[in-house]
């Protein structure tokens, strides 16, 4: 079984349309569907009770890292797969999950492009085809065998923004053997629609730099919330 974790936080328009999608990319599989609700007034179980083999659970601590955890540890499945409620993932998007677990990898990632045909977008998204210094990064879409999640312990709780490069960075450390699937997942470019090409992508190589440097999370958090704009973070869905 493959459990698909979504963490959310006001994502209702999102997941109504998203929780479909992938019910009906898993025909033909064993899927189950998690989605892990951070600390918002948003009830999503109206939505999740509509699909197929759709769980809801609450996590009542901050932090998508919470909620992640949160999710694997409800999972079913023997591999988990960690999506972003703005994510779309692709035909055949669980046939090569399956094909990379069983090549001799333990986890993997998915190349991605934005939903917006940009010229400066488009070279952000063709490093996701290839290993680099954004690699690991939560829109491309995590998937391991849970066995070897567990045996890294998680995600890192204490990480408040770069959870995804954190368990990335001990993946590397014990030697983990992962793929970058070349099927690309489509993501949203809204970020981008609050915030100039330019200021992300400064804010995001400074916020990486930092963060190899050892910065400490939360310090990387405040940095990161005065750069960017980030308003649909506030609304309420």
């Amino acid at each position: 079984m493959i459990s698909i974790i979504i963490p959310v936080y006001n994502e209702k328009n999102n997941l109504e349309k998203l929780l479909p999608h992938l019910s009906n990319l898993a025909v033909g599989h064993e899927v189950e569907i998690i989605v892990s609700k951070g600390v918002c007034a948003v009830d999503y179980l109206p939505i999740v009770n509509s699909v197929p083999n759709a769980k809801q659970v609450a996590e009542p601590k901050k932090g998508r890292a919470v909620q992640m955890n949160a999710g694997a540890a409800a999972a079913k499945g023997a591999i988990l797969a960690f999506l972003h409620a703005d994510v779309w993932p692709p035909q055949g998007f669980f046939d090569d999950i399956l094909k990379t677990l069983s090549s001799g990898y333990d986890a993997g990632f998915f190349s991605y492009r934005f939903d917006k045909d940009s010229f400066f977008l488009n070279i952000n998204a063709s490093f996701t085809k290839k290993d680099g210094i954004f690699t690991g990064g939560g829109d491309q879409c995590l998937f391991i065998k849970k066995s070897i999640f567990n045996g890294l312990g998680g995600f890192d709780e204490e990480q408040v923004l770069m959870e995804d490069f954190e368990f990335f960075r001990r993946m590397k450390a014990k030697r983990v053997r992962y793929k970058i699937v070349a099927n690309d997942l489509i993501v949203s470019a809204r970020k981008y629609e609050n915030n100039s090409y330019l200021r992300i992508n400064l804010t995001n190589l400074l916020l990486v730099v930092l963060f190899k440097m050892g910065y400490p999370p939360h310090k990387l958090k405040n940095v990161h919330d005065r750069l960017l704009r980030i308003p649909y973070r506030k609304q309420r869905a």
